[in-house]
């Protein structure tokens, strides 16, 4: 491996706070094989879906929760945070095949009213 790149590796590892760079790399391997669960629309997955939102959207609430309960088989819990008088933060748990979490999430992130969402992936432990 080039000198250049192994010390730049190894400088940001060590403001991480990696021990090692196996541990490093075993992290790294982990993400990659996560990637590789994702692109494959039939692998069962875990993913958290982040929305922030205006809660006086009209019906957005209810439009929120009509989809939830739509796809309730993928819902493992929510968690709602009143951030301030008009926004609000939700936390939704997915889990299913990664084609299904990302269509849903998709359709969450998507209603009229929400002002940011965000699907963060990542996959059922087995084989990490």
């Amino acid at each position: 491996m080039d000198k250049e790149l192994l010390a730049r590796f190894d400088a940001r590892i060590e403001a991480a706070g990696y021990g090692s760079r196996s541990e490093a790399i075993r992290d790294i391997v982990r993400d990659y094989l996560v990637q590789d669960d994702w692109s494959t629309d039939d692998s069962q997955v875990i993913g958290t879906v982040t929305l922030v939102y205006d809660h006086h959207t009209r019906l957005l609430e209810d439009k929120l929760l009509e989809a939830q309960h739509d796809h309730h088989e993928m819902i493992r819990c929510s968690t709602h945070v009143h951030l301030d008088h008009h926004n609000c933060l939700e936390v939704i748990v997915l889990a299913g095949r990664a084609g299904d979490v990302r269509a849903m999430a998709e359709t969450l992130i998507s209603i009229r009213g929400v002002k940011h969402g965000a699907l963060t992936c990542t996959a059922a432990c087995s084989g990490l």
